[in-house]
Order: structure tokens, then sequence, then C-alpha cells
């Protein structure tokens, strides 16, 4: 019902405080030269503060008191010194431990973090790195993201050996960089660095997001473009992985690291482990299953798609899905545009929003709440009629249930 200090027999001062929570945390009572009673907070018990070393820092910041110096102001002008770039660092830093959450209150994923480091690495540093944290003002928050908007970091990044990234500004690019900088910020007020987040209050430009809304032609367009693709002689896994994208109305990564044994074919479904929105049940139509009859199936390997060493899932369709698109004659079209397409046909055939988000494995709505276990015939039944009517298009088949 309260917190408890349990004081240490070997350090005068040094304490382990437990709240009522739970929360363990080694702290440190002194008077500085002045005579004042302060107490500082060392760190959390647990990695990297364990008692042994806990202690050896208590130990460490009694001889500084005893020098004349005040731990607590010290630490203060540091934080008050501590530049946008040390802040990025202690936020990255934070990440790796699972301390700083994300969607639905969970740690932040891998591929998420390496987004993040990507941003920071690209935008924010260059504009923003030498500056101090309690110096910036919502004014420069404003300009930092004018100036991504208007293609200021824009660059050619090398990667790898033989890669590189190509690194460019717009209203999108500047929009999820300042959500992210409002979030390092954050961070920066829950550490006490600054008391208020300048990026609060700063108006984002819109995204510039459209609307997918693939017509009948254009899904025979884009079923053509794989036919001819595959007399090309393109990878039949690229292939399966674009019609398995507008089949299911998945994700690119969803589908990209689709195993066995999330495939669930007397469930009508797919049991994924971990998506954006954490584990989804997805309904899938027939017309997808019969995608994955094709593929072959290697013993010890768990991927759907995987790559040639059969160590890892493929990636071959990032390469190739620009050919694809404008063979199509839609080369503005994205992986993210089928799911798009998946829910306005969706919508056509009559399906409600709740249905069409649970479909998608959206968060949010209680209706994927609900499906998480198990799929009702309902569900399913619209899954497969939206498949069977997208297959229809891009076959040019006529659809046994027009809208």
């Amino acid at each position: 019902k309260r917190q408890i200090l349990v004081w240490d027999s070997e350090v005068k001062g040094f304490a382990l405080r437990v709240t009522p929570a739970g929360v363990k945390s080694y702290i440190l009572n002194y008077r500085n030269g002045e005579g004042r009673e302060r107490r500082l907070t060392i760190g959390k018990h647990g990695s990297p503060w364990t008692c042994e070393q806990a202690r050896t820092r208590a130990i460490e910041l009694l001889r500084d008191v005893a020098a004349g110096s005040d731990p607590l102001d010290a630490k203060a002008e540091a934080k008050a010194a501590m530049t946008v770039t040390q802040l990025c660092n202690a936020y990255l830093a934070a990440c790796d431990k699972g301390l700083i959450l994300g969607k639905g209150n969970r740690s932040k994923k891998e591929s998420t973090l390496a987004t993040d480091r990507g941003r920071i690495e690209r935008h924010i540093l260059p504009l923003l790195g030498t500056r101090k944290v309690k110096d910036l003002t919502t004014p420069d928050v404003t300009r930092f993201m004018r100036d991504v908007t208007a293609g200021k970091t824009a660059a050619t990044v090398k990667t790898k050996l033989y890669g590189k990234a190509v690194v460019t500004g717009g209203a999108g690019t500047a929009t999820r960089t300042v959500g992210l900088l409002g979030g390092i910020l954050n961070y920066a007020v829950s550490e006490g660095v600054i008391g208020v987040n300048p990026a609060h209050g700063v108006k984002k430009p819109a995204s510039g997001r459209r609307e997918v809304r693939l017509t009948p032609e254009q899904y025979r367009q884009f079923g053509a473009a794989l036919e001819l693709a595959a007399d090309r002689g393109e990878n039949p896994l690229t292939l399966a992985a674009a019609r398995l994208l507008a089949l299911t109305g998945c994700r690119r990564g969803e589908i990209d690291l689709l195993k066995w044994s999330e495939v669930d074919e007397p469930g009508s479904c797919f049991r994924l482990s971990d998506s954006k929105e954490g584990a989804s049940v997805r309904p899938v139509g027939s017309p997808a299953f019969a995608v994955l009859h094709t593929l072959e199936r290697y013993d010890g390997c768990p991927w759907v798609l995987p790559n040639r060493a059969r160590s890892n899932y493929f990636q071959g369709l990032r390469n190739a899905w620009d050919r694809i698109a404008e063979a199509a004659g839609m080369p503005d079209l994205t992986p993210h545009g089928l799911r798009h397409g998946f829910a306005s046909v969706a919508a056509d055939l009559g399906c409600s929003e709740s249905t069409i988000a649970a479909m998608l494995g959206h968060a949010g709505g209680t209706v994927t709440s609900r499906y998480i276990h198990h799929l009702d015939s309902f569900l399913i039944a619209a899954a497969d009629r939206v498949a069977r009517q997208i297959h229809g298009y891009m076959t040019g088949a006529a659809a046994d249930n027009e809208p």
C-alpha cells in the first residue's frame, strides 16, 4: 500500500526503493555541501543495475559529495546540455531494452526500430543533431518539418557493400518524421530533460495518401501483367506473392513472412503469430489457397515463400514489383494498393465496415477482437466471396457473385 526503503548495511544512505506496483530502484540519500538532504535515483533494479553495481556507484557518488560536488546538480547540468543526437541515442537504447512502447502498448518491433533509425540518421540528426534539446522550440520543429518537406535532407545513401537508399523528402516523409521526433521529445519529457514537448501543436502536412480503388479492368490488366511475367520467366514465388496480396488483402510483410504453420486451410484462415497489430487471424478465400497449392514445401523450411537457400523468407517481390506494375499500365500501384483494392471490392459487395476491418486485421474494432480465436461462417464466406470476385476480375472470367 506504500513504498518501502530497504537500507544497505554497508553503505550509508544507499537503499532499495520498492513501490506499491513492485518497481525496484536503487537510491542514494546524502547531504550536499550546504547541508541539504538530497535523494538521487541511481537506476532500476535489473540490467544494467545489479545490487553490487549500484552499491559501487553509490560509493563513487559519496566520494564526489565528500569532494564538494553535488551529484544531483551535476545530473541536472548534464540533462540541460544534452543535444538532440545524445537524446536520440538514449531513446534508441531505451527502445532496444523494450522500454518504449508502440502500438497496443507493445515494445517496438525490430522492423519499426530499423525505420526509426533511418529517419533519425537521415533527417533528424542532419538538421537538428547539434541543437540542445532544452533550446528547441515549436517554431524550430515547424521549420524542421518544412525543410524535410522541401527535400533538404534528400540524398542517396550507401547502405551495404553494393546497396543504397534513396532518401526523399515530401509531405509524407515530413509527417512521419515529425511524428517520430514528437515521440522522442515525449521521452525527453518523461526523463526530465525538458518540461514541455515543443512538437505538440505543430500542424503536419497532409501525407498525400491517395485512396486506391482498382476497377475490374485494372484488375484484369494486373492479372495479364502477371501472366506476361510468367511467360518471360519471372520467379514463380514473385508471382505467387503478388496474387496472394491481391486475393487476401494482407500487408506485404505478412505475405513475405508467412509460414506454413500459420496456414489453416481447414479453418479457412491465416493465423498470423505476429502482424502489425500483433497476433491476428485472417479469413482467407479459396482462390488464395489455390495459389498456395502450387507452392512446394521443403523439410525444415518454415516459410511459404522461401529464399533460394531456404534459410530465410523470399525478398524478390520488392525488386520485381516495378516491372509488374509498369506492365500493368499502373506504375503508381503499390503492394499496399492491393490491400485498399481488396477493401473496395468488399465494400462493393455490400460488406460492412466492421466486416472489412476484421478481414483486413485492423486493430481497435470490436469485430477484430471477437474473431481472434474463432471465425464464424459469415466472415469466412465474406472473405471467400471477395477473393472469388477479385480472381474473376484478374483472370477475365465471369465471377459468380457480381456486385
